[in-house]
Protein backbone atom coordinates (compact mmCIF):
# COMPACT_ATOMS: atom_id res chain seq x y z
CA UNK A 1 0.00 0.00 0.00
CA UNK A 2 1.28 3.43 -0.90
CA UNK A 3 1.23 5.96 1.88
CA UNK A 4 0.65 9.57 0.88
CA UNK A 5 3.29 12.21 1.52
CA UNK A 6 1.41 13.97 4.32
CA UNK A 7 0.43 10.67 5.94
CA UNK A 8 4.03 9.47 5.66
CA UNK A 9 5.30 12.62 7.34
CA UNK A 10 2.77 12.39 10.18
CA UNK A 11 3.28 8.67 10.79
CA UNK A 12 7.05 9.02 10.36
CA UNK A 13 7.12 11.85 12.88
CA UNK A 14 5.01 9.88 15.33
CA UNK A 15 7.14 6.75 15.00
CA UNK A 16 10.34 8.80 15.32
CA UNK A 17 8.98 10.56 18.39
CA UNK A 18 7.94 7.26 20.02
CA UNK A 19 11.34 5.72 19.27
CA UNK A 20 13.06 8.82 20.67
CA UNK A 21 11.09 8.46 23.89
CA UNK A 22 11.94 4.76 24.15
CA UNK A 23 15.63 5.27 23.36
CA UNK A 24 15.77 8.46 25.51
CA UNK A 25 17.21 10.55 22.67
CA UNK A 26 15.82 13.87 21.51
CA UNK A 27 16.84 15.30 18.16
CA UNK A 28 13.88 17.65 17.65
CA UNK A 29 10.66 17.23 15.73
CA UNK A 30 12.16 17.72 12.25
CA UNK A 31 14.86 15.14 12.84
CA UNK A 32 12.28 12.79 14.39
CA UNK A 33 10.23 13.03 11.19
CA UNK A 34 13.27 12.32 9.04
CA UNK A 35 14.42 9.43 11.26
CA UNK A 36 10.88 8.01 11.33
CA UNK A 37 10.50 8.11 7.54
CA UNK A 38 13.95 6.67 6.87
CA UNK A 39 13.37 4.12 9.60
CA UNK A 40 10.13 2.98 8.00
CA UNK A 41 11.86 2.47 4.65
CA UNK A 42 14.77 0.66 6.33
CA UNK A 43 12.50 -1.61 8.36
CA UNK A 44 10.32 -2.30 5.32
CA UNK A 45 13.38 -3.52 3.41
CA UNK A 46 14.57 -5.62 6.36
CA UNK A 47 11.13 -7.15 6.94
CA UNK A 48 10.67 -7.93 3.23
CA UNK A 49 14.06 -9.67 3.07
CA UNK A 50 13.27 -11.68 6.21
CA UNK A 51 9.78 -12.58 4.98
CA UNK A 52 8.11 -10.90 7.95
CA UNK A 53 4.67 -9.43 7.27
CA UNK A 54 3.51 -6.65 9.56
CA UNK A 55 -0.04 -5.31 9.58
CA UNK A 56 -0.90 -3.41 6.42
CA UNK A 57 -1.95 0.21 6.14
CA UNK A 58 -0.99 3.01 8.45
CA UNK A 59 -0.61 0.68 11.45
CA UNK A 60 1.95 -1.45 9.62
CA UNK A 61 3.79 1.68 8.50
CA UNK A 62 3.80 2.96 12.10
CA UNK A 63 5.19 -0.33 13.44
CA UNK A 64 7.83 -0.49 10.72
CA UNK A 65 8.73 3.15 11.25
CA UNK A 66 9.03 2.59 14.99
CA UNK A 67 11.28 -0.46 14.59
CA UNK A 68 13.41 1.25 11.95
CA UNK A 69 13.63 4.43 14.02
CA UNK A 70 14.81 2.45 17.03
CA UNK A 71 17.53 0.87 14.89
CA UNK A 72 18.61 4.26 13.52
CA UNK A 73 18.57 5.88 16.95
CA UNK A 74 20.62 3.02 18.39
CA UNK A 75 23.24 3.58 15.68
CA UNK A 76 23.10 7.36 16.26
CA UNK A 77 23.64 6.80 19.99
CA UNK A 78 26.72 4.69 19.24
CA UNK A 79 28.12 7.28 16.84
CA UNK A 80 27.39 10.15 19.23
CA UNK A 81 29.68 8.69 21.90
Amino acid sequence: MEVGLITGIVIGGLSGWLAGKLMDLRFGILMNIVIGMIGAVLANAIFDRAGIHVASGWLGYLVQGFVGSCILLFVAKLVRR
